[in-house]
């Protein structure tokens, strides 16, 4: 999409106070605009059919439907449209399922609005984004599991891609690795698209447990 035009967000959440909070936050921002709100999943396929949407910022539970339904059935109806989850759920097989399903990203409702705002640029732009607390979920989850095979692939890698996967894995976001790599954010990006594609996998939990079964990574992303 043109990111010189305002990025289209739809909240989908079935408490109200919760949409119209980011509605009064997302009126401040020059270059991510509130598209309009639902509070299930009818809502928001209606809405979405009617509107220009480029992002979906949803929560997992709402009425007749959840978050992880919404993200599939728009990966078939909509698949230019972006899911973004924005839910309270912090267990490992809850983000599982819904990046699975096509999620974008994943980020809990405990965040700071500058990370919510960060994730909905990242994944308008293509790219992928899960927040800190979520990476440390799924990086001591996949940690734990014994895989045996090795990928080829590895070798392909630049050291600047391995250095960047790991700073991924240790919770640095795009804004962070740029920093500290003294690199721009649209660097940053280009280079974890190249990291996807040599590696083959289609998101950041595939991406996490395929370093993990390489050695790519040290496995205390604290360190």
């Amino acid at each position: 999409m043109n990111l010189e035009k305002p990025i289209q967000v739809l909240i989908v959440d079935d408490h109200q106070l919760i949409i119209d909070g980011l509605k009064a936050i997302l009126q401040d921002e020059t270059n991510v605009r509130f598209a309009g709100g639902a509070n299930n999943l009818a809502q928001a396929i209606q809405f979405i059919e009617e509107h220009p949407v480029d992002v979906v910022l949803a929560d997992i539970n709402m009425p007749n439907g959840s978050g992880i339904e919404l993200t599939a059935k728009l990966k078939t109806l909509k698949p230019n449209i972006q899911v973004l989850a924005l839910t309270m759920h912090e267990d490992f097989a809850m983000i599982n399922k819904m990046i699975e399903a096509g999620a974008a990203g994943y980020i809990l409702k405990r965040t700071n609005m500058n990370e919510v705002l960060e994730a909905i640029r990242v994944v308008a732009s293509g790219g992928k984004y899960l927040g800190r607390d979520v990476q440390a979920i799924l990086f001591h989850n996949l940690a734990d599991r014994s895989t045996d095979e090795k990928e080829t692939v590895t070798g392909t890698l630049t050291s600047r891609e391995k250095e960047i996967l790991n700073l991924i894995a240790k919770e640095l976001s795009n804004t962070e690795i740029a920093q500290k790599l003294f690199i721009s954010e649209r660097t940053v990006e280009t280079h974890r698209r190249n990291i996807f594609t040599k590696t083959k996998t289609k998101s950041i939990v595939g991406l996490i447990k395929y370093a993990i079964a390489n050695g790519l990574i040290n496995q205390d992303p604290g360190e």
